[in-house]
């Protein structure tokens, strides 16, 4: 058995969103009672992580090695035809990726004590995210 949902959300630019929250609140009002929790994004330039949710300094230093790995503007990137964050935003969601799975038992995701599910946004400036959540049991 299964359920659907889609999720939206508004982000600021880039970094980091948690929507913990938002995926724990569908699993608690699924009739499911174990099963798997997928999250996708429908986006190439964002990704999603499950990460570090008590300290946000972890998420920072995350934003600083993607910075790193994947830096703006880089003259050797030949798409950037939405600015110089372009190619460096589709690099980086390839780091953080595009889906991921929890586990679900009992109307609660079985996450660890210290972990966050994020939605990680790559470009420099806001966008309206869309989520599906697909939650197999």
């Amino acid at each position: 058995m299964s359920e659907q949902h889609r999720l939206a959300f508004n982000t600021h630019g880039r970094g980091s969103t948690e929507i913990t929250a938002d995926i724990a609140a569908l699993v608690a009002q699924s009739a499911l009672p174990c099963g798997l929790a997928h999250v996708f994004v429908r986006h190439t330039s964002c990704g999603l992580a499950i990460t570090e949710n008590a300290d946000a300094s972890v998420r920072r230093d995350l934003e600083t090695l993607l910075q790193r790995w994947a830096p703006d503007g880089d003259p050797a990137y030949r798409h950037d035809l939405e600015g110089d964050d372009d190619m460096a935003a589709h690099a980086r969601s390839l780091l953080t990726g595009c889906s991921l799975s929890v586990p679900f038992a009992d109307g609660r995701l079985l996450l660890g004590t210290w972990q966050g599910i994020y939605l990680f946004e790559h470009r420099s400036h806001g966008h309206r995210r869309e989520i599906v959540v697909t939650l197999n049991g």
